[in-house]
């Protein structure tokens, strides 16, 4: 006689029917999961928080001092690091703190409007020129290629003649007048790559102006790759400006910028070596946070990389 098997000891392996359509994660955006997983990269995370800390201490650390960053006291002159001066004093007697932060205003300023204005120069430029192609991109792309080749040293030491000036407004016309080039030869490459795809086929069809398309549906579709070249472009404007202020081709006192400050202390590294060691620790620091950041961005920006 057969033994009847209990339904019992019987059990079912997988989802049950009222959950086959239940979503296992929630939806999450785009941004949000870039922003996920840039606070996975634990070295951009300490980049970003980095650069607020200078970015705080570039506003207000000209006032926390309590000194003008102009204000001489000639009884004072070369005093190292105190209480009453925290960063020492230079040849002049002006404090050192108010001029680290106040020279950092005028090279943060330098590094990110400079790196805004090429990068929107650089955008329509390269959106214009990847978008029509042909005779239009050949010559759209050989006049890039020339202003490429001319170094900015040589548009720095003209302009300051043309215009009679080495003014703030000056040093920022010299250095976007060709650094708009690479941007625009990176929005290119990508225009050529989203222009074939079905949504800008669609509105060509639509008969939308190709002025509309390039703005509303190719630029954006770039951004990602155009954020990450600012953040890599902004050390390089940081850096360009500290060495024409260490020729004296930049800013001319009584302002002054990081590399000012240390072509000013270069003379005097001998006998007062931290007067050139906080403005070229401020240059590098920048510099590195703004790559790593820009690294940072890269990564958590790249929709292959989202799971």
């Amino acid at each position: 006689m057969q033994e009847e098997i209990s339904k019992e000891l019987f059990q079912i392996i997988g989802p049950e029917d009222n959950e086959a359509e239940k979503i296992a994660r929630p939806r999450v955006s785009y941004l949000r999961d870039a922003w996920r997983r840039f606070r996975q990269n634990k070295v951009a995370t300490l980049a970003l928080i980095i650069l607020g800390i200078l970015a705080f201490m570039v506003i207000f650390g000209p006032a926390i001092s309590g000194y003008s960053f102009e204000e001489m006291d000639t009884t004072n002159r070369n005093a190292p690091p105190s209480r009453e001066h925290w960063f020492g004093t230079d040849k002049l007697g002006r404090d050192l703190f108010a001029r680290v932060w106040q020279g950092g205003r005028v090279s943060m300023i330098i590094g990110l409007v400079g790196a805004f204005v090429s990068s929107f120069v650089g955008c329509i430029y390269g959106g214009i020129s990847g978008y029509f192609g042909g005779r239009v991109d050949d010559i759209m792309m050989r006049i890039v290629e020339v202003l490429i080749s001319v170094p900015y040293l040589i548009v720095v030491i003209l302009l300051s003649v043309v215009l009679k000036s080495k003014s703030l407004g000056t040093l920022l016309l010299a250095m976007t007048i060709t650094g708009w080039c690479g941007i625009a030869r990176i929005v290119r490459g990508q225009v050529l790559q989203v222009k074939s795809q079905e949504y800008v086929l669609a509105a060509q069809a639509l008969g939308v102006k190709p002025w509309k398309i390039i703005l509303r549906h190719v630029i954006p579709n770039v951004l990602s790759v155009v954020i990450v070249a600012i953040t890599f472009d902004i050390p390089g404007y940081i850096f360009g400006e500290a060495f024409l202020s260490f020729l004296g081709l930049g800013i001319q006192p009584p302002n002054t910028s990081w590399g000012a400050l240390a072509a000013t202390a270069q003379s005097m590294y001998a006998f007062y070596p931290y007067q050139l060691f906080i403005p070229a620790l401020m240059i590098a620091l920048t510099m590195l946070c703004f790559t790593l950041l820009g690294d940072g961005l890269r990564d958590a920006l790249d929709p292959r990389q989202r799971k």
